[in-house]
């Protein structure tokens, strides 16, 4: 794809302002679906999106106005993409802290690699919020089968032990049971590990905070998540939940937000204890997330646009439900036929208020996000029997 991006005439002025308006290039870190949806959003509000990532058919790539192809830790990479932005935000983790830096002297980026850095390790992340004084699961951090021994005598068994760096949908970590289990964990030395106290939860909510960097912010209600093998399956708007727990919810996540002065969008998942009491944090992710997918159909502003929104510094949109309730359920690789065959997409399209969103992606691999489906009804429950009954449609033989 050629690349002929020019920036406003106003950049300098915009930047100024804090403000970047619409015929802007906005840089998107990672080729992902959550980047494909987010140059979608954008390119709606009249923005131009350039993404980073590793490959010219990656989702993303697929649907921006250009892309710069190579190594996320490439220095002369980064600059050549950085140089055309006027503002730059990520859509996943996993990206070097020292890239996002390297952007940000190039032009305004949000997350800040701090914040990125904060969020790539489960201890530091840990530590960060029980430090701003929110409620998190009860933690120590251990190194070997010694340390997790003395850990379970403090905080109890069973345990659920993480690898503090790259750990997501369920990957790095185990249920340690007893403390005849200790050497079941496959202890790598060169790498923090993190033991959490094992939570009898009610059920996970997730809070979805955008911020700017002014201070404003605004704050969907909290969304039920349901998984199936450490893999989020379905999301419901509203949850059965108290008036009193969602605001509590809330201000969790705007408290997190504040707290580490993240701009653009953040997802707070917690736990919901003491039968729909209390809350826990359990992760966060500052950057647009799975759960909130639902809004692009279900709320007067989807979290991708106000994710260009708040980098963007424009006014945040309304975070209103438009509806009775919503659910979204994910479409994993292992929809798809041995030969690869793709399942047949009408049959969850005949199911009506059923929306269908795909990611472009061509390898379907058991556990592979490949897309997901979303309804919207005169209720949550409601809409959960749509989109399951939508999916179970598509696993059906011909």
């Amino acid at each position: 794809m050629s690349l002929q991006t020019e920036h406003s005439k106003d950049t300098a002025a915009n930047r100024a302002s804090g403000v970047i308006l619409p015929g802007a290039t906005i840089g998107m870190v990672g080729g992902g679906q959550l980047g494909r949806m987010f140059a979608m959003a954008a390119a709606t509000m009249g923005y131009r999106v350039v993404v980073f990532c590793g490959d010219a058919n990656d989702p993303a790539a697929q649907v921006a106005c250009g892309s710069i192809i190579g190594p996320l830790d490439d220095p002369g990479t980064v600059k050549q993409f950085a140089s055309l932005c006027d503002v730059i935000t990520l859509e996943f983790e996993n990206i070097p802290a020292e890239t996002i830096a390297r952007c940000s002297e190039f032009a305004p980026t949000y997350p800040s690699s701090r914040v990125l850095a904060i969020a790539q390790d489960r201890l530091l992340e840990k530590t960060t919020l029980a430090e701003a004084g929110l409620p998190v699961t009860p933690f120590l951090e251990v190194k070997d089968a010694e340390s997790l021994a003395k850990a379970g005598d403090q905080l109890g068994w069973p345990l659920i032990v993480k690898s503090a760096r790259s750990g997501y949908d369920g990957k790095g970590q185990y249920r340690v049971a007893a403390v005849t289990d200790v050497h079941e964990v496959p202890w790598d030395t060169a790498q923090a590990w993190v033991a959490e106290q094992l939570v009898e939860f009610d059920r996970e909510i997730s809070v979805i905070v955008s911020r700017a960097a002014d201070g404003r912010s605004a704050c969907y209600p909290p969304f039920e998540n349901q998984h199936r093998n450490h893999i989020l399956d379905v999301t419901l708007s509203p949850p059965v939940t108290s008036a009193e727990l969602s605001q509590r919810a809330r201000q969790i996540a705007l408290s997190a937000a504040n707290s580490l002065d993240v701009v653009g969008i953040l997802c707070v998942e917690m736990f919901v204890t003491g039968g729909g009491e209390s809350v826990l944090v359990n992760e966060i992710a500052p950057r647009p997330h799975n759960s909130g997918h639902l809004t692009i159909e279900a709320f007067q502003t989807s979290q991708f646009q106000q994710h260009v929104r708040a980098v963007c510094g424009l006014p945040l949109g309304s975070t209103e439900l438009t509806c009775g309730g919503a659910a979204m359920a994910n479409l994993l690789g292992d929809l798809w036929s041995g030969s690869g065959a793709a399942p047949d997409w009408d049959k969850a399209l005949a199911v009506p208020g059923v929306n269908l969103h795909l990611y472009g992606k061509t390898v379907a691999k058991p556990g592979r996000k490949m897309g997901h489906l979303t309804a919207t009804a005169d209720s949550a429950q409601r809409a959960r029997e749509l989109v399951i009954s939508a999916r179970r449609r598509l696993a059906e033989n011909p």
